[in-house]
């Protein structure tokens, strides 16, 4: 099992100790899914957020975290089951992994924690240095009260081995980042990111799900009137832009980019995302 992990680690190239830690961290996630799928957790719950655009659709960035939503709401909803499983089947690939909630339940999104600290011993690190011996983490999230109105789609992987993943539809995931890049308290330029690839991939929005996601969580809950509409969220989306350090923003990112994307960075600018605000109004909201 080693000699398929070292493998998959080999075709990433990492060309630097980041790329190659982002590569290991890659790696867990997607063992990570094919565990919870041998655990029926895609059952009750959709991939979403930016790791779910990355292994799923080929977003050039890599991401942290393991982004999920209860298909239905469920306060009941815990971890602990699924963790159980992701243990015991990290186990079947020579892995220690360690798995355990955080937070607290009253909660509507709940988080655990993936803990790893031998796989960068045991693969054919190339820039590892002193850090060999480096723990490895990933987290978990899932909003157990999401919004109404989230689309659904399933896609075929095959690492480990062939498993499916019922994930939320691009119009309904890019509506969700829509939501984070307006509402996040502080400023991640990660959404940014993935905002611009969706417009750059002409990705419709999922407005009504927007809509109920701003209703739900936010500045605007319980404030948005039938006034709502695309041309609310252009003016809206032009407002935000323009009070961003767009330097600061860039500097959230640059570390997740190969420096074939991270050269794109330097357009990031107000004028940059007028642009592509201007393409998202002239693709059309509905």
């Amino acid at each position: 099992m080693i000699d398929m992990l070292q493998k998959k680690l080999r075709d990433y190239g990492a060309a630097n100790a980041v790329e190659e830690e982002n590569a290991m961290k890659e790696i867990i996630q997607e063992i990570a899914l094919y565990a919870l799928w041998r655990a029926d957790f895609f059952d009750v719950a959709l991939f979403q957020g930016g790791t779910s655009l990355r292994i799923l659709h080929g977003l050039p960035r890599f991401s942290e975290d393991l982004d999920f939503l209860l298909r239905e709401p469920d306060a009941t909803f815990r971890w602990s089951p699924y963790l159980m499983a992701l243990i015991d089947i990290f186990a079947q690939f020579g892995l220690k992994l360690e798995a355990q909630p955080k937070g607290k339940m009253d909660r509507a999104v709940r988080e655990a924690v993936l803990k790893n600290d031998s796989i960068a011993t045991q693969l054919n690190l190339r820039f590892a240095g002193s850090n060999r011996a480096r723990t490895i983490k990933i987290k978990l999230e899932i909003d157990t009260n999401p919004p109404a109105g989230s689309g659904e789609a399933t896609t075929f992987l095959d690492f480990p081995a062939d498993y499916e993943v019922r994930h939320q539809d691009l119009p309904s995931n890019f509506a969700l980042k829509i939501h984070a890049l307006l509402c996040r308290p502080y400023l991640k330029g990660r959404d940014w990111f993935d905002f611009s690839w969706y417009v750059a991939h002409h990705v419709p929005l999922n407005l009504s799900l927007l809509a109920a996601a701003l209703q739900q969580a936010g500045p605007w809950q319980g404030r948005l009137d039938a006034d709502y509409d695309g041309g609310w969220l252009v003016d809206t989306l032009v407002e935000k832009i323009s009070l961003i350090d767009w330097t600061a923003a860039a500097g959230d990112v640059a570390r997740f980019l190969r420096p074939t994307e991270a050269k794109s960075l330097s357009l990031w600018s107000e004028r940059f995302f007028h642009a592509k605000v201007s393409q998202l109004a002239k693709d059309g909201i509905k």
